[in-house]
């Protein structure tokens, strides 16, 4: 069993990793239901918490269903952070995790996410101030380093781990290779290697197979895997490892009649959470990734992006339901 504070996890956890505008409350809710052990929030600014920005405030939206569960923030300022993160208590997650990990240049260029990495001092500071601030659990997501040239990632444990952080999660790749090239797990498996580090150590980057969470698992002796774009449209990817896992064998992949039935719930779920509008508008980002790999389905997801109400959105689907089961499942 790991252990994050008071949080209890399976011996060998699958997180679901925070990945902006796809890592909300409804995603979150499929990916649990089909096996995620541990979940975070898209990552929140903690500039824009301070600011109430609607959107920052939105994210931080949890729900009982989906615990445990941990609210990322990110930033560059201690006392922006330590602010934010006394803003994060007081809806009661399960965890608060800093983002030092983030490469994208909207991000780095405001001297946050990957950009910490160029200054471990800061990354400590910074560190200190969060947990200073609050009574969760800390725990860190960060990359090996800033490029090949600055892989500190030895150094970064240890320090996160003396301060206070009670877990890390590694993204096996620098902050100058983006999401490009093969995630580096063998720098994952030097931070758990080292006989100092007690905390648990979380891998992430790659993970696009049973089979592949299963080498890794064995390979690299990490306490858990994080799983992200893996899972985009594809909530069974959690189920399947496990039972992989478990048996060594592959489940059957899901039909056309189980896609639409999660489709279906990830459609209830964002206009609950966001209102009939908006909330439709934000599932046409999915329709794609849900039903790639059946052919023939272009008119299926032509509708589905296209439409602008509840009432019509499911009246594709019940058609898609009783007419096109028989024909794709068996090709799903």
């Amino acid at each position: 069993m790991i252990k994050i504070g008071n949080i209890h996890l399976p011996s060998f956890p699958l997180l679901l990793a925070p990945m902006e505008d796809v890592s909300d409350p409804p995603f979150r809710a499929v990916c649990k239901k089909n096996g995620a052990d541990l979940m975070f929030t898209e990552f929140i600014s903690s500039e824009g918490l301070i600011r109430d920005a609607i959107k920052s405030r939105q994210k931080l939206d949890i729900f009982e269903e989906e615990r445990p569960v941990g609210i990322q923030i990110f930033g560059g300022d201690e006392e922006a952070l330590a602010l934010s993160a006394r803003i994060v208590e007081t809806v009661q997650p399960d965890l608060l995790d800093i983002n030092f990990g983030c490469p994208v240049k909207k991000v780095v260029c405001k001297g946050a996410g990957a950009a910490v990495l160029k200054d471990v001092d800061l990354m400590v500071r910074l560190t200190k101030a969060v947990i200073a601030s609050t009574q969760l659990p800390v725990t860190v997501k960060t990359r090996l380093g800033w490029d090949h040239a600055s892989i500190n990632i030895l150094e970064v444990a240890e320090r996160l781990q003396d301060i206070g952080v009670q877990a890390l999660s590694i993204h096996g790749r620098t902050r100058s290779q983006l999401y490009k090239g093969e995630a580096d797990w063998t720098w994952i498996a030097k931070v758990k290697e080292n006989p100092r580090i007690h905390i648990p150590i979380f891998g992430n980057g790659d993970i696009d197979s049973p089979e592949k969470a299963l080498q890794y698992k064995n390979t690299y002796g990490v306490d858990g895997i994080m799983i992200g774009r893996a899972a985009i449209g594809n909530p069974w990817f959690f189920r399947e490892v496990k039972h992989f896992f478990e048996t060594g064998e592959h489940l059957s992949p899901p039909t056309l009649e189980e896609k639409i039935a999660v489709i279906r719930q990830h459609l209830h779920a964002s206009i609950a959470w966001k209102g009939e509008k908006l909330g439709i508008f934000e599932m046409r980002r999915h329709y794609a990734n849900y039903l790639k790999g059946i052919p023939n389905i272009k008119t299926l997801r032509t509708q589905l992006v296209t439409l602008g109400s509840r009432a019509e959105i499911e009246a594709v689907l019940d058609q898609a339901a009783k007419t096109c089961i028989h024909e794709y499942s068996t090709l799903a």
